[in-house]
């Protein structure tokens, strides 16, 4: 085993090619004699966080568990994440009281997402003068965004735009995005696999490389394959096959994302964007594995993740649900309608649960990726028939490397700030924020 090789392998490792940087995922080899100040014990794995957004809220009484506490019963909703009952905590009784009107008249959709992770009141304007709030997510990767290659990524399924009127007088920008830089600049999320993909391992002073490469359908592991090779042949058994298992799952990624882009065009009129899947199944999945690959190699610690823009209407086929979601969700009682919710609910939660699958079964250290994270799953809009912003279906899956206390219901008073999570979450990231809109301390989550 090269010494030379290893006195320089560390946590952020990175294969170096033309145009191109790919990083390595946390190796045992990383705390052998010699690594990381010839350390014997095993490399210390940071903590993540990840956000993921629904539009239109659920159906509450399909969603909320039963019992309490360790003790509670998944509902119809979550149940798909059986897997996962001892990795993750659901709650009830948190609010995001600045998603309400609160005198601003209609425009509910907009706000959901707009004071999501802001927890502050969007300015109603359809204008240039946006103005909500920075984000949770941008206000930790402010702070701590400098340790990774990126500080952040955002990612959706919906382009949406950030001009125009969406919704009732609120601008676009409102209902096309929960990450917000600052008050006025929200963060443009990627729609496109492959920009996302790009923008995690690709060198973007290096566009002509990177045009040539994807020319020649070449994999980012052809051009850095003399590195690869070197590690490979200076780390452990082990490693080598956890190597093998994360460069499989980049050819796999690049592989998809290729197929997706050459797939015969739509019709004109569903009017997809050039190089997003038109599978919608392949599409989230793909931004999960994104999510994946981003977080294994520590190219950033803080994500978000749109699956619908706000009000949206997309249908859902998969589920034999044919109607506009965000038609549907004005269901006014009808039962037929609610059936048809429940069901996209459920569909959506079934994606996440294969996103949890990939973490958990990526070792990392002593434990695995899951466990080293905290993945945020909801909304600030419980019954978007009633518009309430109370009472949110909100989960956290994962156990913020072992400083939270999964496998519970935890059913707080109604009107308990959303943002009192968010200062948990925030001081699990290694940052200290003292206030995030109506915050009133901080989530107890051990």
């Amino acid at each position: 085993m090269s010494h030379s090789i290893l006195s320089k392998l560390n946590r952020r490792t990175i294969l170096r090619g033309v145009g191109t940087g790919l990083a390595l995922p946390l190796l045992e080899s990383m705390r052998l004699p010699g690594v990381l100040a010839a350390t014997t014990t095993a490399p210390t794995a940071p903590v993540r966080m990840a956000c993921i957004f629904i539009a239109n809220g659920a159906i509450m009484d399909q969603w909320k568990p039963t019992g309490e506490g360790k003790d509670y019963q998944l509902s119809p909703t979550l149940e798909p994440l059986a897997p996962f009952r001892e990795d993750m905590t659901v709650f009830s009784g948190l609010t995001q009281h600045h998603a309400r009107a609160n005198g601003d008249g209609g425009g509910d959709h907009a706000r959901n997402a707009s004071a999501y992770l802001t927890g502050a009141q969007p300015r109603k304007t359809s204008g240039a003068d946006i103005t909500v709030g920075q984000s949770i997510d941008q206000a930790i990767a402010e702070k701590i965004g400098s340790q990774t290659r990126l500080p952040s990524i955002e990612l959706g399924i919906d382009r949406g735009r950030n001009a125009g009127n969406c919704d009732s007088g609120y601008s676009c920008a409102y209902s096309s995005n929960i990450s917000w830089k600052s008050a006025t600049t929200p963060s443009s999320k990627e729609v496109n696999p492959r920009s996302a993909f790009e923008r995690l391992f690709g060198n973007p002073q290096s566009a002509a490389d990177m045009e040539r490469r994807l020319r020649n359908r070449r994999s980012i592991l052809d051009f850095v394959s003399e590195d690869a090779k070197r590690v490979r042949q200076a780390v452990s058994g082990a490693d080598q096959r956890k190597l093998d298992e994360y460069f499989e799952s980049i050819r796999d990624i690049e592989a998809r994302i290729s197929r997706a882009n050459s797939a015969p065009k739509e019709i004109p009129e569903l009017n997809l964007p050039e190089g997003v899947p038109s599978d919608l199944k392949e599409h989230i999945q793909l931004m999960f594995d994104i999510l994946l690959v981003a977080f294994q190699t520590d190219s950033t610690r803080i994500a978000t993740l749109m699956i619908a823009d706000a009000g949206s209407n997309r249908t859902y086929p998969d589920v034999d649900v044919r109607d506009g979601h965000h038609e549907l969700s004005h269901h006014q009682n009808d039962k037929d309608k609610m059936e048809k919710i429940a069901r996209v609910d459920r569909y959506l939660v079934e994606r996440f649960g294969g996103f949890l699958e990939k973490l958990k079964s990526t070792n990392e250290g002593d434990s695995n990726l899951l466990h080293n994270s905290m993945i945020l799953y909801g909304s600030a809009i419980a019954d978007a028939n009633r518009h309430s912003h109370d009472d949110l279906p909100i989960l956290l899956a994962g156990q913020g490397g072992g400083t939270i206390q999964t496998g519970r219901y935890v059913n707080h008073p109604n009107e308990t700030p959303l943002n009192n999570l968010f200062l948990a979450m925030a001081d699990r990231m290694g940052t200290k924020i003292d206030k995030l809109g109506d915050s009133k301390g901080v989530l107890d989550l051990s």
